[in-house]
């Protein structure tokens, strides 16, 4: 293989990142709601398709233990996936497009947060992320914040979100290098809040 085409990857992937610095203050706000969620009791919903699903399990993991500080108090945090058996059941019985909104239905109450990750934002065209797409139609009807990472533009969950930082490529890879700098970047935010 060309040792080129490695190189163009890793610079890609880099101007990715470092065109996220035009969001910092999304990055603060979002910190910001999940900080003030957390004071008043309330918790933050994570949910994502494929690679965003791995991230959204990650992001709750970083919430509920530590990020950095060893001492920093728990964040309420839950993986809309995290529960096998729940999937599994909903989708054979319904269709899987609805579990999301189920799981918002169920755990979501005023004052949290639906923080959804998804390189596409959705498409009513194609049907890509429309799971999400529903579970954010469910959140606004329980007054839930809903804050979205995407790419590709933004898709349909750029104009529903309260808050919506859209990382700027096409290449879902990319992206995907992008929601996790931006993930722990909220993190380390959220470290600093809690100081």
């Amino acid at each position: 293989m060309n040792k080129e085409i490695i190189q163009n990857y890793f610079k890609e992937s880099a101007r990715v990142i470092a065109s996220l610095e035009t969001d910092l203050d999304n990055v603060k706000k979002i910190a910001a709601e999940i900080q003030r969620a957390n004071t008043h009791g309330g918790k933050v919903l994570i949910a994502g398709n494929g690679g965003s699903c791995a991230d959204a399990e990650h992001f709750a993991g970083e919430l509920v233990c530590t990020f950095k500080s060893r001492d920093r108090s728990a964040l309420a945090a839950i993986s809309l996936s995290n529960n096998p058996s729940a999937i599994t059941a909903w989708a054979n019985d319904f269709e899987f497009e609805s579990f999301f909104t189920r799981q918002v239905a169920a755990l979501g109450r005023k004052g949290d947060i639906l923080f959804l990750i998804t390189t596409g934002g959705g498409n009513r065209e194609n049907g890509a992320s429309m799971n999400l797409v529903y579970a954010a139609e469910e959140a606004r009807d329980l007054g839930l914040k809903i804050i979205t990472i995407s790419g590709k533009g933004g898709g349909i969950l750029k104009d529903m979100s309260d808050i919506c930082i859209t990382v700027k490529s096409n290449e879902t890879s990319n992206i995907q290098e992008g929601h996790i700098t931006l993930l722990h970047c909220i993190c380390f935010c959220l470290e600093e809040l809690n100081k």
